[in-house]
Parts: C-alpha cells; structure tokens; sequence
C-alpha cells in the first residue's frame, strides 16, 4: 500500500508539472484554433432547468437514494481468499479447487502447539469433537491401532493375492484381439450392473464405459495400443502399490523417519496438532466458523486460514486509517482554498453519496470488496473531489447552467478517459484484476451521477456578488 501510494503521489506531481509548464508552451507553440461557438452540451439545458427548480425534489431523490444504499451495507462482505483472485480456469487453480472440496487434502489447515505429546493428543481428542472439524491429528496417527487384527488381515491377504500379483509364470502379452474381447466384455459386465450416476464410483464406471465404448467403435488397430499405453502404466503402478502394502510389518515410533517426527515434535518435547476443516474449505463462512471454534479451545492456533483472515483485516484497518487521513487533509486543503465552511460540506456531500452508490453496486452485482478492487475506494475519493471542486468554484463565479457549460464536457470527456482505463482493466481474464476494474467503473460512475445532478441541486442558483 505504501508503495502504491508513493508511485500515485510521484506520477500526480509529474502530471501537474507538465500541466502547467509543457503544455501551456505546446499550446503556444502549434496555436490551436479556437472554437467558433461556445462549447458545451445545449441539449441539457431542459435537465439544467429541471435540477435547478426541482432542488427540493432532487436532493430529496438524493436522501431517500442514500438511505437505501446504507441498508445495504451489512450485506457487504470482504472476500480475504486469495485464491478467488486467480482464474478458476487454470490448470493448477481448478485443481487446488477440487482437492479442496476433500477436507482432508485441503492447505487450510490450523496448527496447535502443545507443550508435550500427552497433551497434544488430549487437545486433539478435544478439537475433533467440534462440529467444524473434520479431524485433529498428531504423531501418534501415523502408529496405526489394533495392529495385530490388521496383521493378521494383511497375512491372510498376502496368502490369497500374492500369487497373482508375483505370479512365478506369465503368460505372453495378449494380442489386440484379446485386448477388444476383455474391452467387449467389460462394458457388457458395466451394462448388467447398471451404476448409479448419482454416486461418485457410479459416475466414475459410466465414464469408464463411455471411454470403452468410444474406443470400441475406433479400428482396433489404432485404438488398442493407445489404450494399453494410457492403462497399463497406471494399472501396474496400483498393483506394484497393493503387493507393497500386504509386505507391511508393525510400525512403532521408532519406525517413523526423522524427518517426519521433526515435522511433529521439537527437541525440547513441544508437539504439533494439525486441525482440519469439515466441509468446502475453500468456502469463506466454513474458514471463518472453522477459525473462531478452534480459537475457542486453543487461542494461539496459527496456521493459512488464521493468516489470511488477520491479513485481510489488516489491510482494511489500512484502507480505513488511509481513507480518514485523505478526508482530513482534503478538508484542510478544501478549507484552505474555499474559506467557507458549507462550501466545504457541499463539495464533500457527493462524495459520500457516490461511496454510498458505489458500495451498494458492488453488493447489488454479488462483488464483495476483495485484496485488489479495495484500491478503487481511495481513487473514487481523489476523482470525486476534482470534479466537484470544479462546479464549486464556477457556482462561485456565478455559473447559471452548469450542466450545459464547457466545464461539464470537459467533466465528461476527463470521466470516459479515465472509464476506458478502467474498463480495460474490467476486460482482463485475472479475476482480481477484472474487479478491480468493475468496482472503478461503478465509482465513476456514481462520482459522474452526483457530480452532475446531485451537486448542481445542492449548490442552488450562483451567488450574487454581493453574496
């Protein structure tokens, strides 16, 4: 944020110096032609009439506007996943996404130190019975429980599987033709058990049949080597796996390797427990009822959903003590330069509005504040202030139609140079960038509405000169 801010200040201080000294020289130097008739938007002048005579009614439309935008702000919500500003279409974010609908492969994890290995497992035993909890897990998992029932299973398996898996004979590869057959023939053992859809195994055999099928309507020729090669990898990885797994011994602490206990406990006996979410987590609510249970019992869990939430509230402290400090010098300066209390409040009136119009957009079109589009609050601040100190000093001049004037094509021109920015920014396949965008081009907007209709209502017909 800081870095941004000094990159915006130098740029701005950039901009004016060559406002006020390359271009009034390059103005001088290739002499422009004027234009022949006032500039300006004379089409408006029913609407200039129209906000002028109906002041009441239009600041009225104003209150009632702004009441209903600020029911809508408890709706607000900060979106602090870090992962909903990267594109889901990506190879490597869609599958991240769907590991994490399985709680026990999520990243989101909370970690609790415990000052030894008893207490870790009694805490653990403690966190699982939480209903946000899908478990709660320590070294002592990785020793298996009732090891000899298992044993016992494992030797009665070894005995019954490993002749086929270490067959002493093998017979020859099968033949293309051998391969159609059993391809035939597993569709047609699909096809009696008629899977369910609806099951996670069911929809996995249909796609297995589907993939059969396709392949069966292909020349064998073609088709069947490709297969085996696309299967059989796979298949001898799995069977390799199974014939490892009836080798299994009994496992104790001692078993476990180095690098894993470290993982777990410390030199000095504090122990670690891993604490696991129950449901999507990758689901804001499921992150933040899953962080406050488990800060119920062990109030110095850290851990990525503990950090990520901490983080977002960090940043909009930051927004909010940026944006307090920006009122106060603007004020200052409005203060400084106007030298009249409600001149100051009428040119800060609209703003609050456009923030208002802005948030309730952004609610209205289910885009909740996130890590990026959040920077469109402070420049919504900065535009709108131009553009309503530039009606404020030409109301004090004693500009009568305001809306038909030069200064609001200028106004406009500036807002659908600045909009193409932004929406060029809407355009862009980064989500966080596209919010960022879209919430810039709401601000504008609101900034554009309640400069020119709301303010011209507020300010009322120009002072006299002797006002």
């Amino acid at each position: 944020m800081s870095q941004l801010g000094i990159i915006a200040r130098v740029g701005m201080g950039i901009a004016f110096l060559l406002s006020v000294t390359f271009l009034p020289a390059l103005l001088m130097l290739l002499r422009p032609k004027g234009e022949h008739v006032e500039v300006g938007y004379k089409a408006l002048a029913p609407l200039d009439r129209l906000v002028l005579n109906r002041r009441r009614w239009v600041l009225g439309a104003g209150a009632v506007l702004a009441v209903a935008c600020a029911a809508l702000l408890p709706r607000l919500s900060f979106d602090f996943n870090p992962l909903n500003l990267r594109s889901p279409k990506t190879e490597a974010v869609s599958v991240v996404l769907e590991l994490m609908k399985d709680p026990l492969f999520t990243p989101n994890t909370i970690d609790v130190l415990a000052k030894s290995e008893d207490e870790a497992r009694a805490l653990a035993e403690k966190l699982s019975k939480l209903p946000e909890v899908a478990q709660a897990i320590t070294l002592s998992d990785y020793i298996p429980t009732d090891q000899d029932a298992k044993m016992a299973a494992i030797s009665d398996a070894a005995l019954l599987l490993g002749p086929s898996l270490t067959p002493t004979d093998v017979r020859p590869a099968p033949s293309i033709e051998d391969v159609r057959q059993s391809m035939t023939g597993i569709v047609a053992a699909l096809d009696k058990l008629n899977p369910d859809a609806a099951t996670p195994a069911g929809a996995s055999a249909l796609r297995f049949k589907k993939a059969l099928e396709g392949a069966l309507a292909a020349p064998a020729e073609k088709v069947v080597p490709a297969f085996q090669r696309a299967v059989e990898p796979g298949l001898q990885t799995l069977l390799a796996q199974v014939n490892d797994s009836l080798q299994a011994t009994p496992v104790t602490f001692k078993d476990l390797p180095d690098d894993l206990r470290r993982d777990w406990v410390a030199d000095d006996g504090h122990a670690r427990i891993s604490v696991f979410p129950k449901g999507d987590a990758n689901d804001n609510q499921v992150l933040k009822r899953f962080v406050k249970a488990v800060r119920t019992i062990a109030p110095d869990a850290t851990g990525t959903p503990i950090s990520i939430q901490e983080s977002s509230a960090t940043i909009i402290h930051a927004f909010l003590q940026a944006g307090i400090l920006a009122v106060i010098l603007v004020t200052i300066l409005l203060a400084i330069t106007l030298r009249n209390a409600g001149d100051v409040l009428k040119t800060l009136a609209p703003l609050a509005l456009a923030a208002l119009l802005t948030l309730a957009a952004a609610i209205l079109a289910g885009k909740p504040i996130n890590f990026a589009n959040i920077i469109a609050l402070p420049l919504l601040f900065g535009i709108g202030t131009a553009f309503n100190i530039y009606y404020v000093m030409a109301w004090r001049q004693g500009q009568t139609n305001p809306l038909t004037s030069s200064l609001t094509r200028a106004t406009i021109l500036s807002a659908l140079t600045t909009g193409t920015a932004f929406g060029s920014l809407w355009t862009s396949h980064h989500p966080g960038t596209a919010s960022m965008g879209e919430l810039l081009v709401f601000s504008l907007a609101s900034i554009l509405v309640t400069a020119l209709l709301f303010l011209p209502a507020l300010l009322g017909p120009p002072k006299t000169p002797a006002e």
